[in-house]
Parts: C-alpha cells; structure tokens; sequence
C-alpha cells in the first residue's frame, strides 16, 4: 500500500537581533549597519534556544545584521549561512534611513499602517512584490528541503508579511503582527499544498519540541 501520508518541512523563520537604530530609523537596505550588544546576545540566545533541533540548512538575508543573527546558529550546528538574497529587507526606497518619528507625521503612513497592499515606497518596492518574494522563497526552499528543517533570518516587515500569508491573513492586516528582534517564529510546509504557522513571536525557551512538528499539518503532537 502506498504511503499518502504528507511530508513535512518546518521553516524557522527568525528576525535578526537589535542594531543601534531599532526602533528610530528605517534603515532598510543601506549598507554598515551591525548588531548591537544586545543583539549579539540575542542571536546567542536564537542558537541556544535551537539547540536539539536539527538543522538541515541555514538561510539568510544579505544584510550584515541578519547574517550576524544566523552566525552562532551556524556555528553551533555546523552548517554554512547560504545568503539568498529574497530574504533581504524591504527596499524604502527615499525613505531608507528616515527617522520613524519624522515618517509617523506623514499623511502617506497611514496607509502604511492601514492599506500596506495599496502602498509603495518613493523609488522603492510595494509589499505587494515584498511579499510576494518572501512567499516564492519560502515555497522554493521547502521544495528544496523536503521533509526537513530550516532556519532563514530576515528582517521583520518581509516576515511579517510572510507570516500573514501562512495564516490565511490578508496583507492590509500584516501590521497586526508582532515579530521582535531575535523571535523566533516556525511554520510548516507540506508536499500536499498546505502549509500554516506552529508558533510566531516566540521570543525565550527552548525550541527542541518543534522537532516533533512533522507530518499532517493539521495535527498537533
């Protein structure tokens, strides 16, 4: 008899810890910026939380940032970080580097906050295509890694968007989502076309039990 049985992956999706900048500017994708101290501590913690959990493949965003987060993970596991470049943060185009307190006085955020699908950056991408991206990544990859698991480290708009979409949520609603600095948020992806979230935002303890989630997505172990 043949096993129709689904085959799994679990997808980790981790935003990079904190830089000097969280929370006052958007940096988007200018170039030099790095962790800050509690960041490399956070990405520390990313590495122990997974600790247990056996890693097919590390993916990460080409930020500096992003990288940084994936490295003691890497360390730990062995693993090389393989950066693709769909993972990268959203482009702001004009508004790259502008302080958040100057951009929340323009008419323009909210329809940020609002009607993200309806917006695009000046000279730079729409969320639309930023999900989009983030979405055929996630799909190729689990293609890729079949039955396995896997870590990518990007930054938070890009998986807040990707996110939404694993929870059947439409994009407008994607700034409801909460992903810190250095949480760790898992989804899994089956060969049947299904796919969903296991936990978002997860942000201390151990993540060894997500081993467990394989199989039938609609099944808790």
């Amino acid at each position: 008899m043949t096993d129709t049985t689904p085959v799994t992956t679990l997808i980790l999706l981790v935003r990079h810890g904190a830089t000097p900048t969280t929370g006052q500017v958007l940096p988007g994708r200018a170039p030099g910026l790095h962790l800050a101290e509690r960041g490399d501590a956070q990405a520390r913690e990313v590495a122990e939380r997974l600790e247990g959990l056996a890693l097919d493949a590390i993916y990460s965003s080409p930020m500096e940032r992003a990288q940084e987060t994936a490295a003691p993970t890497a360390a730990a596991t062995g693993l090389d970080v393989r950066v693709d470049k769909r993972l990268i943060e959203c482009e702001f185009g004009e508004w790259t580097g502008a302080k958040l307190s100057d951009l929340y006085k323009l008419p323009e955020w909210q329809t940020v906050q609002q009607s993200p699908s309806q917006f695009r950056f000046p000279g730079g991408e729409s969320f639309v295509e930023m999900q989009e991206r983030m979405v055929s990544c996630l799909l190729e990859l689990a293609d890729r890694h079949r039955g396995g698991r896997i870590a990518l480290f990007s930054h938070a708009d890009p998986l807040k968007a990707l996110v939404a979409w694993l929870q059947g949520s439409p994009l407008d609603a994607f700034q409801k989502i909460s992903i810190d600095t250095g949480s760790v948020s898992a989804a899994r992806i089956a060969d049947d076309g299904t796919a969903g979230m296991v936990v978002t935002n997860s942000r201390t303890g151990s993540l060894a039990y997500l081993g467990a989630y394989l199989g039938d997505p609609g099944e808790r172990p």
